[in-house]
C-alpha cells in the first residue's frame, strides 16, 4: 500500500540548485512547499549504493531521519552504452568537486573517441522517505544519443549533449515545459505522484 503525501513541507535531498528548482516546478501542482537539503543545513550523505535506487533511498533516508520531514532524492545520470553506462552513478563525480559540467561532458567526448554507437540514456530513480523509516522509490528513463558539441544553454548537467530519441535538438536547447514532459525525471514523477500524491484543488 502506498503512503500518500498530503501537502506540508517536503525536504529535497539535494545541494544541487538545477535539480531543486526542477523538482520543485514539478511538485507544485501538488500544494507542498519544496525546501532543499541546503536550506536546512542538512549534510550530504556518501553515497556508497551501487544503482540509482539505492543512492536515492540512502539520501532520502538521511535526509528524513535529519530533518524529521518527509524527503524525496533523485539519484539521477547518463549512461552510454558506448561506455559500458559510465559515467551512470558517477555522473556527478565526473564533474569534479567544483561540478564542472563542461568538463564532464569533454570527458565523455573524449572517452567516447570516434565509436560508432552515440545511444545513450538518462536514468532517474525517485525515492520518498518518511521519518519512521518508511521508503518508496521510482525509476524513469529517457533514451536518446550524444551529439558534440554541446549544444544549447538550458536545463544542467549532461543536458547540451543528450537529444533525446524523436527529437532535433539537445535537453540543453529545449523549452523546459517540454523537457518536463518527457524527461527521465518526468517519468520517475508520474510513477510517484500516480502512487503518493493528489492534486491540490
Amino acid at each position: 500500500m502506498n503512503r500518500r503525501v498530503t501537502g506540508g513541507r517536503l525536504v529535497i535531498a539535494s545541494h544541487n540548485p538545477g535539480k531543486v528548482r526542477e523538482i520543485g516546478e514539478l511538485l507544485a501542482p501538488f500544494g507542498v512547499e519544496a525546501i532543499s537539503s541546503s536550506a536546512l543545513d542538512l549534510p550530504e550523505p556518501e553515497e556508497t549504493g551501487t544503482t540509482f535506487a539505492a543512492n536515492a533511498e540512502l539520501k532520502a533516508r538521511a535526509a528524513a531521519t535529519a530533518a524529521g520531514l518527509p524527503a524525496l532524492a533523485d539519484d539521477s545520470g547518463l549512461a552510454v552504452d558506448a561506455l559500458g553506462g559510465d559515467p551512470g552513478i558517477y555522473s556527478a563525480r565526473w564533474a569534479g568537486p567544483g561540478k564542472n559540467f563542461a568538463l564532464a561532458m569533454a570527458k565523455v567526448h573524449a572517452a567516447m573517441g570516434e565509436a560508432a554507437d552515440r545511444t545513450a540514456r538518462f536514468v532517474c530513480a525517485l525515492a520518498l522517505a518518511w521519518p519512521d523509516g518508511h521508503c518508496e522509490t521510482f525509476e524513469g528513463t529517457v533514451e536518446g544519443a550524444i551529439v558534440w558539441p554541446p549544444q544549447g544553454a538550458r536545463g544542467f548537467g549532461y543536458d547540451p549533449i543528450f537529444r533525446p530519441q524523436g527529437h532535433a535538438v539537445t535537453f540543453g536547447e529545449m523549452d523546459p515545459a517540454a523537457k518536463h514532459a518527457i524527461s527521465h525525471r518526468a517519468a520517475a514523477f508520474r510513477l510517484l505522484v500516480a502512487a503518493c500524491f493528489t492534486p491540490k484543488d
